[in-house]
């Protein structure tokens, strides 16, 4: 799935479920160091579990984050 963020540096997130497990997250844009860690960490993790984690999560002032739309774009993906 791709996702097309709002509100941060990444223009985009894609990203794979399988077995309900996360696969595969590759940032477009964003801090690159920030976004590959992120992206490290929740590997092969529960998705519901990777959701609860960055959900809500802020960039300085603004009112979301990389993480943040990472679980947004988990969210949408496993509401389909």
């Amino acid at each position: 799935m791709t996702y097309k963020t709002q509100g941060v540096c990444s223009s985009q997130i894609s990203f794979e479920i399988v077995d309900n497990k996360v696969h595969e997250v590759k940032f477009t844009g964003g801090c690159n160091g920030n976004t590959q860690g992120v992206a490290a960490l929740i590997e092969g993790m529960d998705v519901n579990e990777a959701i609860k984690r960055m959900e809500g999560i802020r960039c300085g002032f603004r009112p979301t984050s990389c993480p943040d739309q990472l679980a947004k774009a988990l969210k949408a993906a496993i509401a389909e």
